[in-house]
């Protein structure tokens, strides 16, 4: 299985007559596009904006961040969502690098909902300041969701996957600036001198705690929450066969983007071969049962001393209940004899002093921590919002809250605000992105 992901560097996003991609610029045809959103009738209104890394813009709440792309032979970008079942990481996608399209909704949020700051103090915490965004902004008649803290956000957030591809089509019969490629032998078939190396396996544990369908990680569009442990290629990752879910506090959320750009992947097939030998993925689950937690920890440890695996690195979508896969999973590894790195944030509480994880054992004696979800996080008043900056106070966003004893609503009059780390979107960038260090005092 070879993939080839031809990139094209967008140095800058325009509005224009028609979508189209050169010499660097991407410009998008802003009518064309949003009849395309409109088709779905469940979309009521719609526009798009385009915000750059250093503008003083809010945007809140922040739903989906996804890479626009195009599958060079024609399949689906997302197959078994935004088309038909199709395999993924084999062959050539065209990718719009160094740009990603947001999601952001107009007037309500919910518990999985999270902002960016694009300049500012604010544009620290979160890796997609960094990028220039085309941020789809649209409502939908889900009336029934609007009340509920928990939302699935189905209408909105298709919309920005079937975007995603429609306007990555643009580059699909040109030629990249660079093709990257990836390519991993098959498990028994490498050469002696890569079998000499540590075997690592990566194993990662998408949130799918939801028994009802519909707020889950998608695999090949099929809910996470069916699944058992299984192997995977890492390019199928990479190549649109997993899409973010709706739940989950945001700033420990997986968005699409991260999984199509998958830092910890992408590190390891380059170290494959030189330091290590890269056995694949375990695409894991997150589970609410004590029986369902210890099944799959169980089918992980079996997969990876099957394919022979020295050591592991396991990461989780979440904290609080999954943290008690995540625990298990790695306790499960080392009685196998695997021995295993975690990655993951944790929560400590404001001040810092509770306990990191739900869950822990004696044997997780290797962790990465990717920050405190808790720690609040103070800023200032931002010239322009898009979006609603109510929503952080109104619709129960994880890190806000309408009003508090000691600190007040987190929307003040003036427009500032104080949260958690929990609303930041992707804050704790648990795949890889993060940028956090340790300090001593």
């Amino acid at each position: 299985m070879k993939l080839e992901l031809g990139n094209f560097y967008v140095k800058d996003i325009v509005f224009g007559d028609k979508t189209k991609y050169e010499n660097g610029i991407l410009t998008v045809d802003k009518e064309d596009c949003l009849a395309f959103v409109k088709r779905d009738p469940h979309i009521t209104e719609a526009d798009l904006r385009i915000v750059k890394p250093g503008d003083m813009v809010r945007l809140v709440p922040v739903k989906e961040a996804v890479e626009c792309r195009v599958k060079v032979n024609g399949d689906a970008l997302f197959p078994g969502y935004t088309g038909p079942l199709s395999q993924a990481g084999d062959g050539r996608t065209h990718c719009l690098k160094d740009m990603s399209l947001l999601a952001v909704g107009s007037h309500w949020g919910g518990f999985q909902d999270g902002l960016i700051d694009m300049g500012g103090e604010g544009a620290k915490y979160t890796y997609f300041s960094k990028l220039k965004n085309l941020v789809l902004v649209a409502d939908t008649d889900e009336e029934f969701e609007k009340r509920e803290q928990q939302k699935k956000n189905r209408a909105i957030r298709e919309a920005v996957h079937k975007l995603a591809e429609y306007i990555g089509s643009c580059v699909k019969d040109m030629e990249p600036e660079e093709v990257e490629s990836y390519e991993l032998e098959p498990v028994i078939r490498r050469a002696p001198e890569t079998e000499k190396l540590p075997s690592v396996v990566y194993v990662m544990q998408p949130q799918s705690q939801m028994e009802e369908m519909g707020y889950n990680d998608l695999c090949y569009g099929w809910d996470c929450n069916h699944m058992l442990p299984t192997f995977m290629n890492p390019n199928e990752v990479l190549d649109g066969a997993m899409i973010s879910g709706s739940f989950m506090p945001c700033s420990s959320k997986w968005a699409t983007y991260d999984f199509q750009n998958c830092p910890v992947i992408k590190r390891l097939y380059k170290e494959h071969g030189k330091t290590l030998n890269f056995l694949g993925v375990i695409m894991s689950n997150l589970n609410v049962a004590l029986e369902q937690k210890e099944r799959s920890a169980l089918f992980v440890a079996q997969i990876a001393k099957s394919l022979g695996a020295d050591a592991a690195l396991v990461t989780e979508e979440g904290y609080g209940n999954p943290d008690a896969d995540f625990t298990g999973c790695i306790v499960a590894l080392e009685d196998a004899g695997v021995k295993t790195v975690g990655l993951t944030n944790e929560c400590t509480g404001r001040d810092g002093k509770s306990d990191p994880l739900v869950s822990m054992d004696e044997k997780e004696d290797a962790i990465v921590s990717t920050g405190n979800v808790s720690e609040l996080v103070e800023l200032p008043p931002m010239p322009e919002v898009i979006g609603e900056l109510e929503a952080l106070a109104r619709d129960g966003l994880s890190g806000g809250w309408a009003g508090d004893e000691i600190l007040g609503p987190s929307v003040r009059p003036d427009g500032s605000i104080i949260m958690e780390n929990n609303a930041m979107f992707c804050g704790d960038q648990i795949i890889g992105w993060s940028t956090k260090t340790v300090r001593e005092f």
